[in-house]
Protein backbone atom coordinates (compact mmCIF):
# COMPACT_ATOMS: atom_id res chain seq x y z
CA UNK A 1 0.00 0.00 0.00
CA UNK A 2 1.62 3.04 -1.53
CA UNK A 3 1.18 6.88 -0.62
CA UNK A 4 4.08 8.21 -2.41
CA UNK A 5 3.25 6.85 -6.41
CA UNK A 6 1.14 9.58 -7.68
CA UNK A 7 2.08 12.90 -9.44
CA UNK A 8 2.36 15.63 -6.85
CA UNK A 9 -0.66 17.56 -8.39
CA UNK A 10 -2.98 15.02 -7.78
CA UNK A 11 -5.60 14.39 -5.79
CA UNK A 12 -3.47 10.79 -4.33
CA UNK A 13 -0.35 12.95 -4.62
CA UNK A 14 -1.45 15.74 -2.56
CA UNK A 15 -2.58 13.04 0.06
CA UNK A 16 0.61 11.53 0.24
CA UNK A 17 2.76 14.90 0.58
CA UNK A 18 0.45 16.02 3.24
CA UNK A 19 0.58 12.69 4.95
CA UNK A 20 4.80 12.07 4.86
CA UNK A 21 4.51 15.62 6.49
CA UNK A 22 2.74 14.67 9.39
CA UNK A 23 -1.32 16.44 8.47
CA UNK A 24 -4.22 14.65 8.64
CA UNK A 25 -6.21 15.66 5.46
CA UNK A 26 -9.71 16.94 6.81
CA UNK A 27 -12.56 17.56 4.64
CA UNK A 28 -16.08 18.77 4.61
CA UNK A 29 -19.24 16.92 3.04
CA UNK A 30 -20.35 20.14 1.91
CA UNK A 31 -22.77 20.90 -1.42
CA UNK A 32 -24.74 23.98 -2.28
CA UNK A 33 -26.62 24.57 -5.59
CA UNK A 34 -25.90 28.44 -5.96
CA UNK A 35 -22.66 28.55 -7.71
CA UNK A 36 -22.19 31.63 -5.47
CA UNK A 37 -21.86 30.02 -2.10
CA UNK A 38 -20.67 26.87 -3.41
CA UNK A 39 -17.57 28.92 -4.54
CA UNK A 40 -17.71 30.84 -0.95
CA UNK A 41 -17.77 27.16 0.90
CA UNK A 42 -14.51 25.75 -1.03
CA UNK A 43 -12.95 29.26 -0.15
CA UNK A 44 -13.71 28.42 3.52
CA UNK A 45 -12.33 24.94 3.59
CA UNK A 46 -9.14 26.09 1.74
CA UNK A 47 -8.77 28.89 4.19
CA UNK A 48 -9.71 26.83 7.45
CA UNK A 49 -6.75 26.61 9.82
CA UNK A 50 -6.26 23.08 8.83
CA UNK A 51 -4.63 20.72 5.94
CA UNK A 52 -8.11 20.53 3.38
CA UNK A 53 -8.97 19.22 0.63
CA UNK A 54 -12.45 20.44 -1.02
CA UNK A 55 -15.28 18.60 -1.65
CA UNK A 56 -18.78 19.49 -4.44
CA UNK A 57 -20.94 17.24 -3.37
CA UNK A 58 -24.51 17.11 -5.40
CA UNK A 59 -27.70 17.08 -5.42
CA UNK A 60 -30.50 14.21 -4.99
CA UNK A 61 -31.58 14.72 -9.01
CA UNK A 62 -28.45 14.62 -10.22
CA UNK A 63 -27.75 11.49 -7.94
CA UNK A 64 -30.51 9.55 -9.66
CA UNK A 65 -29.80 11.04 -13.07
CA UNK A 66 -33.27 13.28 -12.63
CA UNK A 67 -31.19 16.06 -15.07
CA UNK A 68 -34.56 17.25 -16.14
CA UNK A 69 -35.51 18.55 -12.75
CA UNK A 70 -32.25 19.36 -11.69
CA UNK A 71 -32.35 21.95 -14.91
CA UNK A 72 -35.40 23.56 -14.17
CA UNK A 73 -34.68 24.17 -10.48
CA UNK A 74 -31.30 25.91 -11.73
CA UNK A 75 -33.14 27.84 -14.15
CA UNK A 76 -36.10 28.81 -11.61
CA UNK A 77 -33.98 29.39 -9.26
CA UNK A 78 -34.87 27.16 -6.66
CA UNK A 79 -32.33 25.91 -4.35
CA UNK A 80 -30.85 22.13 -3.73
CA UNK A 81 -29.64 19.91 -1.41
CA UNK A 82 -26.53 19.99 -3.45
CA UNK A 83 -24.66 21.83 -6.65
CA UNK A 84 -26.44 20.13 -9.58
CA UNK A 85 -22.80 19.58 -11.84
CA UNK A 86 -25.07 18.31 -14.84
CA UNK A 87 -27.32 20.64 -15.20
CA UNK A 88 -25.19 24.05 -14.38
CA UNK A 89 -23.34 25.18 -18.21
CA UNK A 90 -19.79 24.40 -17.82
CA UNK A 91 -18.58 28.18 -17.83
CA UNK A 92 -20.69 28.37 -14.36
CA UNK A 93 -18.78 25.16 -12.55
CA UNK A 94 -15.65 26.56 -14.15
CA UNK A 95 -16.01 29.80 -12.60
CA UNK A 96 -16.86 28.16 -9.20
CA UNK A 97 -13.64 26.70 -9.11
CA UNK A 98 -11.60 29.23 -10.60
CA UNK A 99 -8.52 30.18 -8.87
CA UNK A 100 -9.82 27.70 -5.89
CA UNK A 101 -8.97 24.62 -7.30
CA UNK A 102 -6.03 23.43 -8.10
CA UNK A 103 -2.73 21.29 -6.74
CA UNK A 104 -2.65 23.04 -3.35
CA UNK A 105 -6.02 22.45 -2.79
CA UNK A 106 -7.55 19.19 -4.95
CA UNK A 107 -11.31 19.17 -4.87
CA UNK A 108 -13.66 15.72 -5.08
CA UNK A 109 -16.86 15.37 -6.39
CA UNK A 110 -19.12 13.44 -3.98
CA UNK A 111 -22.44 12.45 -5.34
CA UNK A 112 -24.55 8.94 -4.33
CA UNK A 113 -25.35 8.13 -7.91
CA UNK A 114 -25.54 4.36 -8.78
CA UNK A 115 -25.51 5.20 -12.34
CA UNK A 116 -22.43 8.07 -12.86
CA UNK A 117 -21.77 8.28 -16.10
CA UNK A 118 -23.14 11.91 -17.09
CA UNK A 119 -21.57 13.13 -13.41
CA UNK A 120 -17.89 11.80 -14.10
CA UNK A 121 -18.48 13.34 -17.70
CA UNK A 122 -19.02 17.01 -15.97
CA UNK A 123 -16.61 16.92 -13.51
CA UNK A 124 -14.14 15.79 -16.38
CA UNK A 125 -15.22 18.76 -18.76
CA UNK A 126 -14.83 20.73 -15.41
CA UNK A 127 -10.96 20.30 -15.13
CA UNK A 128 -11.77 17.57 -12.20
CA UNK A 129 -10.14 14.54 -11.72
CA UNK A 130 -11.40 13.09 -8.22
CA UNK A 131 -14.73 11.45 -7.13
CA UNK A 132 -15.99 8.41 -5.05
CA UNK A 133 -18.78 6.17 -4.57
CA UNK A 134 -19.00 2.25 -6.25
CA UNK A 135 -20.69 -0.29 -7.60
CA UNK A 136 -22.03 -1.69 -4.97
CA UNK A 137 -21.53 0.93 -2.28
CA UNK A 138 -23.63 3.74 -4.32
CA UNK A 139 -26.47 1.25 -5.35
CA UNK A 140 -27.42 -1.32 -2.39
CA UNK A 141 -28.26 1.05 0.20
CA UNK A 142 -29.52 4.28 -1.92
CA UNK A 143 -31.36 3.18 -4.87
CA UNK A 144 -33.47 0.77 -6.49
CA UNK A 145 -31.34 0.68 -9.40
CA UNK A 146 -30.51 -3.43 -10.34
CA UNK A 147 -26.99 -4.01 -8.94
CA UNK A 148 -25.74 -5.62 -12.36
CA UNK A 149 -27.04 -2.03 -14.20
CA UNK A 150 -25.05 0.18 -11.87
CA UNK A 151 -21.81 -2.27 -11.67
CA UNK A 152 -22.10 -1.98 -16.00
CA UNK A 153 -22.13 1.56 -15.76
CA UNK A 154 -19.44 2.07 -13.07
CA UNK A 155 -17.94 -0.08 -15.19
CA UNK A 156 -17.79 2.46 -18.11
CA UNK A 157 -17.29 5.50 -15.60
CA UNK A 158 -13.86 3.46 -14.14
CA UNK A 159 -12.92 3.59 -17.65
CA UNK A 160 -14.09 7.30 -18.61
CA UNK A 161 -12.26 8.35 -15.53
CA UNK A 162 -9.12 6.22 -16.31
CA UNK A 163 -8.68 7.35 -19.93
CA UNK A 164 -7.27 11.05 -18.06
CA UNK A 165 -3.81 8.97 -17.62
CA UNK A 166 -3.55 9.25 -21.16
CA UNK A 167 -3.59 13.45 -20.79
CA UNK A 168 -0.92 13.30 -17.97
CA UNK A 169 -3.13 14.06 -15.31
CA UNK A 170 -3.60 10.82 -12.48
CA UNK A 171 -7.71 10.38 -11.56
CA UNK A 172 -8.72 9.51 -8.24
CA UNK A 173 -11.51 7.20 -6.86
CA UNK A 174 -12.37 6.61 -3.44
CA UNK A 175 -14.38 3.87 -2.50
CA UNK A 176 -17.57 4.21 -0.17
CA UNK A 177 -17.68 0.38 0.53
CA UNK A 178 -16.18 0.85 3.69
CA UNK A 179 -19.70 2.84 4.85
CA UNK A 180 -22.13 0.30 3.47
CA UNK A 181 -25.47 1.62 5.67
CA UNK A 182 -23.29 3.89 8.02
CA UNK A 183 -23.62 2.14 10.86
CA UNK A 184 -24.53 -1.70 12.33
CA UNK A 185 -22.98 -3.41 9.71
CA UNK A 186 -19.83 -5.29 11.22
CA UNK A 187 -16.52 -4.30 10.54
CA UNK A 188 -15.33 -7.34 8.29
CA UNK A 189 -17.88 -6.75 5.83
CA UNK A 190 -17.11 -2.69 5.46
CA UNK A 191 -13.62 -3.76 4.80
CA UNK A 192 -13.93 -6.41 2.41
CA UNK A 193 -16.52 -4.38 0.54
CA UNK A 194 -14.26 -1.53 0.57
CA UNK A 195 -10.95 -3.50 -0.86
CA UNK A 196 -13.44 -5.52 -3.32
CA UNK A 197 -14.70 -2.13 -4.94
CA UNK A 198 -10.79 -1.04 -5.00
CA UNK A 199 -10.04 -4.25 -6.85
CA UNK A 200 -13.01 -3.48 -9.51
CA UNK A 201 -11.71 -0.09 -9.74
CA UNK A 202 -8.03 -1.11 -10.39
CA UNK A 203 -9.68 -3.80 -12.94
CA UNK A 204 -11.08 -0.72 -14.82
CA UNK A 205 -8.03 1.39 -15.35
CA UNK A 206 -7.69 3.62 -12.05
CA UNK A 207 -4.24 3.29 -10.66
CA UNK A 208 -4.86 6.13 -7.74
CA UNK A 209 -7.35 4.66 -4.56
CA UNK A 210 -8.66 5.54 -1.53
CA UNK A 211 -10.36 2.88 0.59
CA UNK A 212 -13.00 4.35 3.21
CA UNK A 213 -14.02 2.86 6.76
CA UNK A 214 -16.57 4.86 8.64
CA UNK A 215 -15.88 5.01 12.36
CA UNK A 216 -18.54 2.71 14.40
CA UNK A 217 -19.69 1.90 18.08
CA UNK A 218 -15.94 0.89 20.03
CA UNK A 219 -12.66 2.85 19.39
CA UNK A 220 -10.61 -0.54 20.08
CA UNK A 221 -12.59 -2.62 17.09
CA UNK A 222 -12.63 0.69 15.18
CA UNK A 223 -8.78 0.37 15.57
CA UNK A 224 -8.45 -3.14 14.92
CA UNK A 225 -10.60 -2.89 11.87
CA UNK A 226 -8.67 0.03 10.01
CA UNK A 227 -5.43 -1.94 10.73
CA UNK A 228 -7.26 -4.68 8.95
CA UNK A 229 -8.29 -2.84 5.97
CA UNK A 230 -4.78 -1.36 5.44
CA UNK A 231 -3.48 -4.80 5.63
CA UNK A 232 -5.53 -6.43 3.20
CA UNK A 233 -4.98 -3.32 0.65
CA UNK A 234 -0.81 -4.02 0.81
CA UNK A 235 -1.79 -7.43 0.26
CA UNK A 236 -4.87 -7.16 -2.70
CA UNK A 237 -4.14 -3.99 -4.13
CA UNK A 238 -0.12 -4.05 -3.73
CA UNK A 239 0.83 -1.70 -7.42
CA UNK A 240 -1.40 1.09 -7.00
CA UNK A 241 -1.19 4.33 -4.69
CA UNK A 242 -3.42 4.30 -2.25
CA UNK A 243 -4.70 5.80 1.42
CA UNK A 244 -7.21 5.09 3.73
CA UNK A 245 -9.89 7.66 4.47
CA UNK A 246 -11.77 7.63 7.58
CA UNK A 247 -15.67 8.82 8.09
CA UNK A 248 -16.51 10.56 11.33
CA UNK A 249 -20.01 8.24 12.31
CA UNK A 250 -22.24 8.24 9.49
CA UNK A 251 -25.13 7.23 12.26
CA UNK A 252 -27.78 9.28 14.33
CA UNK A 253 -25.42 11.83 15.23
CA UNK A 254 -25.31 13.74 19.20
CA UNK A 255 -27.81 16.20 19.52
CA UNK A 256 -25.00 17.99 22.04
CA UNK A 257 -22.23 19.94 20.84
CA UNK A 258 -19.53 18.13 23.56
CA UNK A 259 -20.66 15.12 22.68
CA UNK A 260 -20.74 15.66 18.77
CA UNK A 261 -17.39 17.21 19.48
CA UNK A 262 -16.11 14.53 21.43
CA UNK A 263 -17.35 11.36 18.48
CA UNK A 264 -15.47 14.01 16.12
CA UNK A 265 -12.33 13.73 17.88
CA UNK A 266 -12.31 10.15 18.55
CA UNK A 267 -12.55 9.91 14.89
CA UNK A 268 -9.49 12.14 14.05
CA UNK A 269 -7.38 10.24 16.94
CA UNK A 270 -9.03 7.17 15.22
CA UNK A 271 -7.09 8.42 11.97
CA UNK A 272 -4.19 9.10 13.54
CA UNK A 273 -3.60 6.57 15.32
CA UNK A 274 -3.97 3.80 12.09
CA UNK A 275 -1.85 5.60 9.34
CA UNK A 276 -5.20 6.92 8.04
CA UNK A 277 -4.52 9.68 5.47
CA UNK A 278 -7.47 11.94 5.37
CA UNK A 279 -10.71 12.42 7.61
CA UNK A 280 -14.54 13.04 6.48
CA UNK A 281 -15.73 15.45 8.92
CA UNK A 282 -19.20 15.96 10.41
CA UNK A 283 -20.58 18.95 12.00
CA UNK A 284 -22.13 19.74 15.63
CA UNK A 285 -24.91 20.53 13.74
CA UNK A 286 -26.01 17.57 12.29
CA UNK A 287 -28.45 16.02 14.50
CA UNK A 288 -30.56 18.95 13.61
CA UNK A 289 -30.27 20.90 11.17
CA UNK A 290 -28.11 21.22 7.54
CA UNK A 291 -24.80 22.73 8.69
CA UNK A 292 -23.68 26.01 7.64
CA UNK A 293 -20.16 26.97 5.91
CA UNK A 294 -19.18 28.23 9.15
CA UNK A 295 -20.30 24.61 10.70
CA UNK A 296 -17.93 23.04 8.22
CA UNK A 297 -14.81 25.34 9.07
CA UNK A 298 -15.03 24.70 13.28
CA UNK A 299 -15.51 21.16 12.22
CA UNK A 300 -12.11 20.62 9.85
CA UNK A 301 -10.79 23.12 12.81
CA UNK A 302 -11.24 21.30 15.66
CA UNK A 303 -10.55 17.41 13.92
CA UNK A 304 -7.24 19.02 12.41
CA UNK A 305 -6.52 20.14 16.30
CA UNK A 306 -7.51 16.44 17.60
CA UNK A 307 -4.86 15.07 14.97
CA UNK A 308 -2.19 17.66 16.20
CA UNK A 309 -2.24 16.81 19.63
CA UNK A 310 -2.01 13.22 19.23
CA UNK A 311 0.45 13.56 16.41
CA UNK A 312 2.85 12.16 16.06
CA UNK A 313 1.73 8.97 17.67
CA UNK A 314 2.90 5.29 16.74
CA UNK A 315 0.67 3.31 14.53
CA UNK A 316 -1.50 0.99 16.80
CA UNK A 317 0.13 -2.39 16.64
CA UNK A 318 -0.95 -3.97 20.39
CA UNK A 319 -4.93 -4.37 19.46
CA UNK A 320 -6.16 -7.99 20.51
CA UNK A 321 -7.23 -10.04 17.16
CA UNK A 322 -10.83 -10.65 17.46
CA UNK A 323 -10.82 -12.42 13.59
CA UNK A 324 -11.93 -9.14 11.73
CA UNK A 325 -8.90 -9.44 9.28
CA UNK A 326 -9.47 -13.21 8.57
CA UNK A 327 -13.57 -12.65 8.55
CA UNK A 328 -12.85 -9.97 5.80
CA UNK A 329 -9.95 -11.99 4.45
CA UNK A 330 -12.18 -15.10 4.08
CA UNK A 331 -14.41 -12.38 1.95
CA UNK A 332 -12.38 -11.11 -0.26
CA UNK A 333 -10.93 -14.46 -1.22
CA UNK A 334 -14.37 -16.02 -1.64
CA UNK A 335 -15.65 -13.35 -3.96
CA UNK A 336 -12.84 -13.04 -5.93
CA UNK A 337 -12.86 -16.73 -6.85
CA UNK A 338 -15.81 -16.59 -8.11
CA UNK A 339 -14.97 -14.91 -11.77
CA UNK A 340 -11.71 -12.95 -12.75
CA UNK A 341 -14.19 -10.04 -13.75
CA UNK A 342 -14.72 -8.17 -10.43
CA UNK A 343 -18.25 -6.81 -11.73
CA UNK A 344 -19.60 -10.26 -12.50
CA UNK A 345 -18.25 -12.09 -9.45
CA UNK A 346 -19.85 -9.21 -7.19
CA UNK A 347 -22.81 -9.59 -8.76
CA UNK A 348 -22.64 -13.45 -8.56
CA UNK A 349 -21.89 -12.56 -5.07
CA UNK A 350 -24.85 -11.32 -3.42
CA UNK A 351 -26.88 -13.14 -5.96
CA UNK A 352 -25.16 -16.44 -3.91
CA UNK A 353 -25.27 -14.50 -0.50
CA UNK A 354 -21.61 -14.51 -0.34
CA UNK A 355 -21.78 -11.09 0.05
CA UNK A 356 -25.62 -9.66 2.45
CA UNK A 357 -25.73 -6.35 4.22
CA UNK A 358 -27.66 -6.42 7.60
CA UNK A 359 -30.65 -4.31 7.29
CA UNK A 360 -30.28 -3.52 3.30
CA UNK A 361 -33.81 -3.80 1.93
CA UNK A 362 -32.46 -3.77 -1.89
CA UNK A 363 -34.20 -6.73 -3.66
CA UNK A 364 -30.56 -7.45 -4.80
CA UNK A 365 -29.59 -8.15 -1.01
CA UNK A 366 -30.49 -11.52 0.13
CA UNK A 367 -31.27 -9.98 3.22
CA UNK A 368 -30.66 -13.08 5.65
CA UNK A 369 -27.71 -11.40 7.66
CA UNK A 370 -28.49 -9.42 10.73
CA UNK A 371 -26.26 -7.94 13.33
CA UNK A 372 -26.20 -6.10 17.16
CA UNK A 373 -24.28 -4.10 19.34
CA UNK A 374 -23.05 -6.24 22.36
CA UNK A 375 -22.74 -5.51 25.79
CA UNK A 376 -19.22 -3.29 25.40
CA UNK A 377 -20.35 -1.54 21.94
CA UNK A 378 -18.62 -3.74 19.73
CA UNK A 379 -20.76 -4.73 16.69
CA UNK A 380 -21.41 -8.58 16.16
CA UNK A 381 -23.06 -10.99 14.10
CA UNK A 382 -26.02 -12.63 14.82
CA UNK A 383 -26.62 -14.39 11.69
CA UNK A 384 -24.21 -14.54 8.81
CA UNK A 385 -26.55 -16.18 6.49
CA UNK A 386 -24.65 -17.66 3.54
CA UNK A 387 -21.76 -15.52 4.02
CA UNK A 388 -18.65 -17.97 3.59
CA UNK A 389 -17.21 -16.81 7.12
CA UNK A 390 -18.67 -20.09 9.23
CA UNK A 391 -15.00 -21.17 9.64
CA UNK A 392 -14.11 -18.25 10.78
CA UNK A 393 -16.61 -16.74 13.34
CA UNK A 394 -19.57 -17.93 15.22
CA UNK A 395 -22.71 -16.05 15.12
CA UNK A 396 -24.45 -15.86 18.81
CA UNK A 397 -27.83 -16.13 17.39
CA UNK A 398 -29.06 -13.48 19.46
CA UNK A 399 -33.40 -13.47 18.91
CA UNK A 400 -34.49 -10.96 16.02
CA UNK A 401 -34.31 -7.27 16.75
CA UNK A 402 -37.47 -5.83 17.55
CA UNK A 403 -38.67 -1.99 16.05
CA UNK A 404 -37.55 -1.03 19.44
CA UNK A 405 -34.30 -2.73 20.08
CA UNK A 406 -33.37 -1.36 16.03
CA UNK A 407 -34.45 2.02 16.82
CA UNK A 408 -31.96 1.78 20.45
CA UNK A 409 -29.22 0.53 18.54
CA UNK A 410 -29.61 3.06 15.51
CA UNK A 411 -29.21 6.11 18.82
CA UNK A 412 -26.45 3.82 20.44
CA UNK A 413 -23.96 6.61 19.86
CA UNK A 414 -25.94 9.46 20.18
CA UNK A 415 -26.86 8.65 24.09
CA UNK A 416 -23.31 7.42 24.50
CA UNK A 417 -21.71 10.58 23.74
CA UNK A 418 -24.71 12.72 25.10
CA UNK A 419 -24.62 11.06 28.08
CA UNK A 420 -20.88 10.99 28.85
CA UNK A 421 -21.52 15.24 28.18
CA UNK A 422 -24.51 15.33 30.70
CA UNK A 423 -22.32 13.01 33.61
CA UNK A 424 -19.50 15.44 33.23
CA UNK A 425 -21.63 18.45 33.40
CA UNK A 426 -23.67 17.06 36.62
CA UNK A 427 -20.02 16.19 38.39
CA UNK A 428 -18.70 19.48 37.31
CA UNK A 429 -22.08 21.28 39.06
CA UNK A 430 -21.72 19.24 42.13
CA UNK A 431 -18.22 19.78 42.49
CA UNK A 432 -18.74 23.72 41.82
CA UNK A 433 -21.48 23.48 44.86
CA UNK A 434 -19.16 21.51 46.69
CA UNK A 435 -16.54 23.91 47.03
CA UNK A 436 -19.10 26.90 47.37
CA UNK A 437 -20.79 25.34 50.46
CA UNK A 438 -17.00 24.86 51.80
Amino acid sequence: MSLDVAPASSFGGFIARAHQAGDLVVQPRMGMSSPRTMRAGLLATKRAIATTVGTITLDSYTRVGDDANARAAVASGAELNGYPIVAHDLATTRGVLDGVAGPDFPVQVRHGSPCPEDIFGALIDAGLHATEGGPVSYCLPYSREPLAASIRSWTRSCELLARLRDTGVEPHLETFGGCLMGQLCPPSLLIAMSVLEGMFFRQHGIRSISLSYAQQTNPDQDTEAVLALRRLAAERLPDVDSHVVIYAYMGVYPRTADGATRLLTQAAKLAVSTGAARLIVKTAAEAYRIPSIADNVDALETAAAAAAAQWPAPVAGSTADTGIYAEASALVDAVADLRHDLGRALADAFRSGYLDVPYCLHPDNARRTRSYIDGTGRLQWSSIGSLPIHRVVRPTGSAELTAAGLLASLSYVERKFDNASLEEYLAAAVQATGSAQG
